[in-house]
């Protein structure tokens, strides 16, 4: 429910329009005058201010800038019934959304708060849109036809509805943003903004200006206000994944605004209601982050007030057939080729391996094996993949017709290859703690870089 201030100083315009506006559902309150309007703005957060030019204490502009200032896109309309050229010119400048006179039409006025309303959502979505983090949108789809996908389904339908926390669990790749999607778009708040974001993702220092946002100057570069994700989410749903990655000091930061339904902005001084569902997720193990002290035990309660735990794709294969044929037909239609069967054997394949990348690893699979293939089908050639195994760089490529010495020495540099890779991965290129973690000598690793060509 949208929430309207009415700065108004004739007492019978004001009850004839927060009557008129509580009719068409806002919530609306009343200020008699602009200093009573500028308090109740700083107050709390505001979507719209309807105020009157003319006011004792202090005038319509002197509102509308301290609106502008608190909350950038809410929309103010003003009224006046001694309007001029002049002076609608100048409350535009200002940021006025519209400059209407009295007498009022009170059907064109409700006409003109649902547009700007709208307008405001909006904006605030082309924010979100611009950020690296939120570029995905709309209804993903989910498949499955298991029993254990079938139990997650029921639960997702059951609290949607509601506005209760809701922590997802599982492996990494089995999903868990489809199905925060899938909670917000089952919800009332389908309407207004869904926004993802990667706690790992955002170095920490900026996590705190990206969740909470910041005031101008509040620290080195931060040459204007800017509101954080949970701002522009307001009636929304804020989805974070990989919450265990959350630095502790911004856990109780968290928790404060789950509790108290507030944000507090980086560098600022007040607080501003904020009306958001937080959906959480992680493929860490919370409970004992918890009991250890690496994740605040209290913010743990605060998130798991309804668990979900999504299985990985080992323990429900019987979906492993459809999803690859939601996946060829997604590949076919990008890359504007015919549509491909898949082979039995290769299903079989498929359907033996043990998917430690789940869903997101099946799908990658699919898209190469769809690139490789020169047939009309799918084959198992097309899969290098061992029951079991790893997706990874396989040792199929090895010559079996050599010697054994020649069969251990070539596995030994695919094996040895993909250890140097992963350290390297691990430690985001630097070659001296990669040696420190193999246990062998700097220049050690250098050469086996070189000879084995890994970039």
């Amino acid at each position: 429910m949208e929430r309207i201030l009415v700065v108004e100083d004739k007492e019978s315009m004001a009850r004839m329009l927060k009557e008129t506006l509580e009719l068409e559902g806002y919530d609306v309150e009343t200020a008699e005058d602009g200093a009573e309007g500028i308090q109740r703005i700083k107050k709390g957060k505001v979507d719209l201010v309807l105020t009157d030019l003319r006011l004792p204490k202090k005038d319509g502009l002197a509102v509308l800038k301290a609106s502008k200032k608190e909350n950038p896109l809410a929309p103010v309309i003003v009224m006046t019934a001694f309007g001029s050229v002049e002076t609608a010119v100048n409350a535009m400048k200002l940021g006025a959304f519209e400059f209407i006179t009295k007498p009022l039409d009170t059907d064109y006025l409700l006409l003109l708060i649902e547009r700007s309303l709208k307008n405001q959502r909006l904006v605030a979505e082309n924010l979100l849109l611009k950020d690296e983090f939120s570029q995905r949108v709309g209804m993903p789809h989910i498949v499955g036809r298991s029993a254990p996908m079938i139990a997650v389904a029921n639960n997702v339908q059951k609290v949607a509805p509601a506005k209760t926390t809701v922590l997802l669990l599982g492996e990494s790749g089995t999903g868990k943003e489809l199905f925060a999607r899938a909670i917000h778009d089952l919800s009332p708040r389908k309407d207004y903004p869904f926004v993802p974001l990667n706690c790992a993702a955002i170095p920490k220092d900026l996590l705190e200006s990206e969740l909470f946002g910041h005031e101008k100057g509040a620290f080195t570069g931060a040459g204007e206000r800017k509101p954080g994700k949970l701002e522009l989410a307001d009636k929304g749903t804020v989805f974070l994944d990989e919450i265990g990655e959350m630095d502790i000091s911004l856990q109780s930061k968290l928790l404060r605004t789950l509790q108290e339904g507030e944000i507090d902005r980086v560098g600022g001084t007040g607080s501003v209601k904020v009306d958001i569902r937080i959906i959480a997720a992680s493929n860490k193990d919370l409970e004992t982050a918890a009991a250890e002290n690496t994740f605040r035990q209290d913010l743990f309660y605060r998130l798991s007030v309804f668990p979900i735990t999504i299985p990985p794709l080992r323990e429900r294969s019987e979906d492993i057939p459809v999803l690859v044929e939601h996946f060829i037909s997604k590949f076919s239609a990008d890359m504007n080729i015919p549509h491909k069967n898949i082979s039995e054997d290769a299903l079989e394949v498929l359907a033996g391996y043990q998917w430690k990348g789940n869903v997101r690893e099946l799908e990658n699979v699919i898209e190469r094996a769809l690139i490789l293939c020169e047939g009309d089908s799918l084959s198992r050639k097309e899969f290098s993949l061992t029951p079991g195994g790893s997706s990874g760089e396989t040792l199929s490529g090895i010559d079996m017709e050599g010697t054994l010495d020649e069969a251990a020495k070539a596995a030994l540099a695919i094996v040895e290859s993909r250890r140097i890779k992963k350290a390297l991965e691990d430690n985001h290129g630097n070659k001296t703690k990669a040696a420190e973690e193999l246990k062998v000598s700097y220049k050690t690793l250098l050469t086996k870089i070189k000879d084995y060509q890994i970039k």
